[in-house]
């Protein structure tokens, strides 16, 4: 697609231009409570705007999750190159949900001038914002139970789509993680709900230590898979485990759909990094709040760390990160 080389997919922790939020309406599941999401909203923007300039996108969209079909954007590695805006398909996490509209966003972003940036068509290969995470330095980290998901990139094999990410992204090596979902997850397992990579070579993963958990297997079978992992030049990462939040359930309340607790899938992996700042998920429940505030302070030590009620947000199975994508330097207008 273009030299490797020249083109990487940068940390979180770059600096930025700023940060889309795509902006809740009526006509999204939000619709039965648009007064509260949007004032969390507000306050996702208030926090954002006092780093780095906001970019609100208001045309016709299914849903709000900027991070899955925002830009994935590329650096270049030599100043006399362009960004290179990847518009990827998404399909509403394999065809779950209604997605044309927030497919068609990224387009009109463009065509408006409202980023900056040389448009690559990827739309053949699905591929969500929230599905990868990246080093800066050649290492992206994704899950096999997202990308080998149904009605993804069948019949693509694993080694296929890790070929393409390879190509397209622009890195040295893709590492797979083979566990960790989280209960009522729609994305099937998403990165970003489950470790995140910082500065240092360190990893922030969400742990559970109550053996009764239904998480409790899965993120162990996690942690173990962490643990043997290695950097790109050999050593071990340095790991950070957060918290479980207590169970969060739909209305607030046990309830019971198809059989199963509808149990929302809270996590405090989904921070969003910014020039300056982590904005941080909490739920209500100060004592887990201020433990993972404190763990991702130790993460980003030269950052303010912030806490953003989510537990609006969690009632449609997302979180902070979810719904927002940064832009890297001289992308936002």
């Amino acid at each position: 697609m273009f030299p490797k080389q020249s083109y990487r997919l940068p940390a979180e922790w770059e600096p930025q231009s700023g940060v889309q939020l795509t902006w809740p309406h009526a006509d999204t599941d939000w619709a039965p409570m648009l007064d509260d999401i949007t004032e969390i909203y507000r306050q996702m923007a208030e926090a954002i705007k006092r780093y780095e300039p906001v970019l609100v996108v208001e045309p016709p969209t299914n849903d709000t999750w900027a991070r899955d079909h925002g830009f994935i954007t590329l650096v270049p590695c030599t100043p006399n190159l362009e960004p290179r805006l990847l518009d990827f398909k998404f399909n509403g996490w394999g065809e779950k949900f209604p997605a044309d509209l927030d497919n068609a966003i990224n387009r009109r972003l463009y065509d408006e001038g409202r980023v900056k940036g040389l448009y690559v068509d990827c739309l053949d290969f699905v591929l969500e914002g929230g599905s990868i995470e990246s080093d800066g330095r050649g290492t992206v980290f994704t899950t096999t139970g997202c990308l080998l998901a149904p009605h993804r990139n069948q019949p693509m094999t694993q080694q296929q789509i890790e070929n393409r990410l390879k190509e397209t992204l622009c890195a040295e090596r893709i590492v797979w993680i083979d566990h960790g979902a989280l209960t009522g997850d729609d994305t099937d397992g998403h990165i970003d709900t489950l470790v995140r990579i910082c500065p240092d070579d360190t990893l922030l993963y969400m742990g559970c230590d109550d053996p009764k958990d239904e998480q409790y297997h899965e993120l162990k079978l996690m942690e173990q898979q962490l643990q043997l992992l290695r950097t790109i030049d050999g050593r071990p990462y340095r790991l950070l485990k957060l918290p479980m939040p207590h169970p969060i359930y739909e209305n607030g309340q046990w309830s019971m759909v198809n059989g199963q607790y509808d149990r929302l899938p809270a996590t405090y992996a989904n921070f969003l990094v910014i020039n300056g700042a982590v904005l941080c998920p909490t739920y209500g429940q100060p004592d887990l709040d201020d433990e993972a505030l404190h763990i991702i302070g130790e993460a980003f030590p030269n950052h303010d760390i912030i806490g953003i009620d989510c537990r609006s947000i969690i009632r449609q199975h997302g979180s902070l990160h979810c719904c927002t994508m940064q832009y890297p330097e001289n992308v936002i207008q």
